[in-house]
């Protein structure tokens, strides 16, 4: 695949980072991490899923550093 196209994961990954950082700038916070609803937070899972799902390209399983 050349690096121009992208693939429904890097399109999903790439949206969901465009929300992750609305999110942030609307909130004032350069990371999630500083957020109160940080362990709580829906769309900070979606992103982490969309990420997982970027990198294994929807096959599933576990990832493992």
């Amino acid at each position: 695949m050349s690096e121009g196209v992208l693939d429904q994961w890097q399109i999903a990954l790439r949206l969901k980072t465009e929300e992750l950082q609305k999110c942030q700038q609307e909130h004032g916070l350069s990371s999630c991490s500083k957020c109160e609803k940080f362990l709580e937070c829906e769309l900070r899972d979606t992103y982490v899923k969309a990420v997982y799902d970027s990198m294994n390209k929807g096959t599933g399983g576990g990832f493992e550093f």
